[in-house]
């Protein structure tokens, strides 16, 4: 699942999710989207892949919301689930060098693992775009032991503004540093459909 990581990080990424990631949102529906993408049994704890989500849904915003958001590299599709159904299906492109955990710098890798949307921008080259957490304290360990710099500024983005499908080759290329990639009609939907702190896990 993890793609090239040795076990020992893989079975970290999950630790650091599970201790140090507290913006996942809380109670039965998350724990359905988990386990419905086989990372929790059905009726287990919810790990730390829940706490909180943003106040807006604390406070009762539209129930439509993803609570969780799946991506699977090898399908190039990225999923809003939401009480462990899907609500819809988007094709993605990713990175220039998509095999494997992202790792360093320039690598043109997309992540793998469990991360959180934090924040987002509004005014992105890219149209509109949400950011991964990533990298988080494994992510950022497992660069030191190597002596390098993990990288960052991964987001999920529209098409460039500058540019349409065609230009870019979208889908059917891969054509981002690393990032995720929809067009720019479909990042408008997960913009309005994900709010900040829902969880995002990537698989291989």
């Amino acid at each position: 699942m993890w793609g090239e990581l040795p076990m020992k990080y893989r079975r970290d990424l999950l630790t650091d999710a599970t201790t140090t990631r507290r913006n996942f949102l809380s109670g039965a529906g998350i724990g359905a989207s988990l386990a419905a993408i086989g990372l929790v049994t059905a009726g287990s704890a919810t790990p730390a892949l829940a706490a909180r989500a943003t106040a807006a849904m604390r406070n009762g915003a539209d129930l439509r919301l993803a609570d969780l958001v799946v991506v699977y590299k090898s399908r190039r599709e990225l999923h809003l689930m939401r009480d462990g159904e899907r609500l819809r299906r988007y094709t993605v492109a990713l990175g220039g060098n998509p095999t494997g955990h992202k790792g360093r710098q320039g690598d043109q890798r997309t992540p793998e693992g469990a991360y959180i949307l934090d924040w987002r921008n509004p005014n992105s080259d890219f149209h509109l775009s949400l950011h991964v957490s990533y990298p988080n304290d494994v992510d950022r360990q497992l660069a030191a032991s190597r002596g390098v710099d993990p990288g960052g500024a991964i987001m999920i983005h529209g098409l460039p503004n500058d540019r349409d499908a065609a230009a870019v080759g979208h889908p059917r290329r891969d054509w981002t540093d690393g990032c995720i990639a929809v067009t720019s009609r479909e990042v408008e939907e997960i913009w309005a459909s994900v709010a900040d702190g829902t969880g995002i896990v990537i698989f291989a």
